[in-house]
């Protein structure tokens, strides 16, 4: 018979520990860490160590093992996408005590990552990088586009980023071409397909299936179109609807919950006449934007983020402003006001995790490029944080994420 809670059968059993308690199990990329507390009865020696085991299925406990202490345990090269749960006992000279009770499960995962697509500097560039938005940092080099490029819209799934359409530098200057990349992976795009037109200078938003391009120019004629693709799938853009009315330079002015997307200003064909006007769209659906509010300020070239309930919008044109504003995408109504950037720019990119949002690049009052990346909690307003910087200063850069408010 075991000597309490602890132990196996045989006289040195008896005198092995108790098991641990209060078993937590907390995931990370391709990792798990299992967090304990020591038994208070440790039997008739101290204890030496604790084993520690991982199940996929509750039952067997031999697939990944390591010794360690009660401030935790990290099992690594973890397959992401699997749950796993976790049993400890604790192992003195005497013996093994009977295992815990089980830990959680929880689920290995990447840690949400951004893309940053293109932009200009004296040029437009082909580069792609990436952060890790959970933590802060310079971006790092992911790729190349297939094709130099600023202004394209960009968009994403949980797995894919799609950056569609753009400007490059030599004529033909405006470009249908759509690219994708794995955003788990590094390395160069891969054709996606075409967009209805040759354009630029849209917004881009998505849901975790349907990637959705609004408004947008064909050198310098702006364009009231929606248009969207199947982002699982590469082809073609289908046609989607129209803006309320044409719309140009909104850039990377579009967020997105599970099923609503988000447009902030613009600037009205046939002049820079910039707008306060927000709009929105059913992703699932297909059809026409219909009004969802304004902004407090009439803006262009705005950047956008957005959590599963709230979409936030940053800077602008009127000013090159530092000014912050959100609305919550469920309920149609005027912005808010959040907070500032730390500094005042337009014309550059926003993205987020479920709980953070960040905008890169873009240009000063003064014509100055900017490398800024910012960043700010989404659920709770309040002024933007520095992040890092970008490998090289930027505007027209678009950017999107594996876990941005569309995909929650």
């Amino acid at each position: 018979m075991p000597r309490r809670t602890g132990g196996f059968i045989g006289h040195r059993g008896l005198q092995a520990p108790d098991p641990p308690t209060d078993i937590t199990a907390t995931q990370g990329n391709a990792q798990v860490s299992i967090g304990f507390t020591a038994p208070v009865d440790v039997g008739d020696d101290p204890i030496t160590g604790y084993l520690v085991q991982l199940s996929t299925d509750g039952t067997d406990y031999g697939s990944y093992s390591s010794t360690g202490s009660p401030s935790g345990v990290v099992i690594d090269s973890l397959t992401n996408g699997t749950a796993y749960t976790g049993k400890v006992w604790a192992i003195n000279d005497y013996g093994t005590s009977s295992p815990s009770e089980a830990s959680a499960s929880v689920t290995p995962v990447v840690p949400p990552r951004g893309i940053i697509f293109g932009g200009g500097n004296t040029s437009a560039l082909n580069i792609i990088e990436y952060i890790t938005i959970s933590s802060t940092g310079n971006s790092t080099d992911f790729g190349d586009l297939t094709e130099t490029k600023k202004g394209g819209g960009a968009y994403s799934s949980t797995t894919r980023a799609v950056c569609h359409a753009g400007q490059k530098e030599a004529s033909p200057y405006y470009l249908n071409i759509i690219d994708y990349v794995t955003i788990a992976s590094t390395g160069n795009a891969t054709d996606f397909g075409n967009a209805l037109s040759i354009k630029a200078y849209g917004a881009g938003l998505s849901n975790s299936t349907r990637g959705i391009y609004g408004g947008g120019t064909d050198n310098g004629t702006a364009e009231a179109q929606i248009e969207y693709t199947t982002i699982a799938s590469t082809g073609n853009a289908t046609n989607f609807g129209n803006l309320v009315g044409v719309r140009n330079n909104i850039n990377d002015a579009g967020c997105a919950s599970p099923t609503r997307g988000i447009f902030f200003g613009g600037y009205e064909s046939g002049g820079s006449n910039a707008i306060n006007v927000i709009q929105y769209i059913t992703i699932g659906s297909t059809g026409n934007a219909s009004d969802f509010g304004d902004m407090s300020v009439n803006l262009y070239s705005v950047m956008a983020c957005s959590s599963e309930t709230r979409g936030v919008k940053a800077g602008g044109i009127s000013g090159y402003i530092n000014n912050i504003e959100y609305v919550t995408i469920a309920n149609t109504g005027n912005a808010s006001d959040f907070g500032d950037l730390t500094a005042g720019r337009a014309q550059g990119g926003g993205t987020s995790s479920s709980t953070r949002g960040v905008f890169a690049g873009g240009e000063t009052a003064n014509n100055t490029r900017s490398n800024i990346i910012d960043y700010i909690t989404i659920a709770s307003a309040g002024n933007a944080t520095d992040f890092g910087d970008l490998t090289a200063t930027r505007l027209y850069n678009s950017m999107t994420s594996s876990d941005h408010g569309g995909v929650q």
